[in-house]
C-alpha cells in the first residue's frame, strides 16, 4: 500500500489551502483515512479522519469549522479543504489509512502513512 500527499505550500494566515491524498495497493479492505500534522519540536497530532463504512468524520477541537475532510469520488483517497489558516496550522502534514477498526485520532492505529507535505501560513 501507499500513499501519496499532495497540496501543501505557502499561504497568508485568514488563506486556504487544499490538500489530497490517494492510496494504492491492496487497500480494499481499509476503514477510514486520516490527516496527522507534526510542528517542529512537537508530537504529532491528529487533524481529522474519514470512515469509509459510513461517512462520519472527526476532528481536532483546533480545526473544526476550519477544515473539512471528504472522499474523493468513492476512491481511496481524501481531501483536507482548509479554510482560516493560522500560523499555528504550519507543520507537516501526514496522511494516513487505517484497515482495521479504532479510535481515529489514535495514530498508533493507522497503518500505512504517506510521505508528509509542508504546509506554512505566514505573511
Amino acid at each position: 500500500v501507499q500513499l501519496q500527499a499532495s497540496g501543501g505550500g505557502l499561504v497568508q494566515p485568514g488563506g486556504s489551502l487544499r490538500l489530497s491524498c490517494a492510496a494504492s495497493g491492496r487497500t480494499r479492505s481499509s476503514r477510514a483515512m486520516g490527516w496527522f500534522r507534526q510542528a517542529p519540536g512537537k508530537e504529532r497530532e491528529f487533524v481529522a479522519a474519514f470512515r469509509w463504512t459510513d461517512g462520519s468524520t472527526d476532528y481536532a477541537a483546533s480545526v473544526k469549522g476550519r477544515f473539512t475532510i471528504s472522499r474523493d469520488n468513492g476512491k481511496i483517497a481524501v481531501n483536507l479543504q482548509m479554510h482560516s489558516l493560522k500560523p499555528e496550522d504550519t507543520a507537516i502534514y501526514y496522511c494516513a489509512l487505517r484497515m482495521v477498526y479504532g479510535s481515529p485520532s489514535n495514530r498508533a492505529s493507522y497503518d500505512y502513512w504517506g510521505q508528509g507535505t509542508q504546509v506554512t501560513v505566514s505573511s
